[in-house]
């Protein structure tokens, strides 16, 4: 199950719609990979970027939020920590497996859901807010 970003989940605002298509591009290599049976050093590296760059996208929101002075800010700071947790959980599942390439490939359907569902329902709101401005 590929994940790819579509133009329905545009925010509308540009740094953020940016963002989330390099996360889309990223979590489907890792997604790729998995299917792929490539090395697990290789899916580790990839796992660590992915949970860098989400942490680097979802400060970045944050302060962006901030910015705009966002009503939502604390609901959406929660929702992201949650995710932090998600991804540290499938790190630490992967590793714990050895290395087993079906639990990036059973995770794939819990993150494609998180994050379609993520900025469908909360995001979007960002992109609305800013409109009003």
């Amino acid at each position: 199950m590929a994940i790819e970003w579509t133009p329905d989940l545009s925010v509308g605002v540009e740094n953020i719609d940016e963002q989330h298509k390099i996360w889309f591009q990223k979590a489907n290599e890792l997604f790729e990979a998995g299917k792929e049976r490539r090395a697990k050093e290789y899916i580790n590296t990839m796992i660590d970027f992915l949970d860098e760059y989400t942490k680097k996208h979802f400060k970045d929101e944050e302060a962006y939020m901030e910015e705009i002075g966002y009503p939502e800010l604390e609901a959406q700071k929660r929702a992201h920590a949650s995710f932090i947790n998600d991804l540290a959980k499938l790190k630490s599942d992967y590793n714990e497996s050895g290395g087993n390439i079906v639990v990036i490939i059973n995770a794939n359907k819990m993150v494609l859901n998180w994050l379609t569902n993520h900025i469908k329902s909360m995001d979007k709101k960002i992109g609305e807010y800013v409109k009003t401005l």
